[in-house]
């Protein structure tokens, strides 16, 4: 798995954005959680609310519930969550070398994800004007595929009655 994956399995969607926590840029980082989250603290000036936001106690445990296994022991603490603005600052507070590999290959995660939002965006799109443009191919590819889908559950189904020796 090269960096860029690694990142993208580290950015979630909450409030309708793509964040990363404050625990998985500590890990990147390769420095302690809490030393991060002093450094935004000493720094509240660079973390604008659109770069940054504390998680709510409902959204961390709506959070936990979807992973079955949670990799650290017991969080005493809400994690922030970085925007993909956000993501940027904590480089400057840290200011080492590690700090700024480490924000460039973020930033290059944030624009691929992108480039495929507007990709698969754009797909949507078009399949719906060619849709509007041809009804008539679009219910009959549609009745095509039902049908192809019911002879496969036909011949998948279990047989019943008298079985021949």
């Amino acid at each position: 798995m090269n960096t860029i994956e690694i990142i993208n399995d580290k950015i979630y969607e909450i409030r309708n954005q793509k964040v990363m926590f404050d625990y998985d840029l500590a890990e990147l980082y390769k420095i302690q959680t809490k030393a991060l989250k002093q450094a935004v603290r000493r720094n509240l000036k660079r973390f604008p609310t659109d770069f940054m936001f504390g998680l709510t106690l409902e959204e961390f445990e709506i959070l936990r519930s979807q992973f079955v296994t949670q990799k650290r022991g017991g969080t005493r603490y809400l994690p922030f969550a970085f925007t993909e603005q956000g993501v940027a600052m904590p480089s400057s507070v840290l200011n080492n070398e590690k700090a700024i590999a480490i924000n460039i290959a973020i930033m290059r995660s944030f624009i691929s994800l992108r480039k495929f939002a507007l990709t698969y965006e754009e797909l949507t799109k078009r399949l719906t004007e060619i849709e509007n443009q041809f009804p008539d191919i679009y219910k009959a590819l549609n009745f095509l595929m039902n049908s192809n889908q019911k002879n496969i559950e036909k011949e998948n189904r279990e047989k019943i009655g008298y079985k021949k020796n």
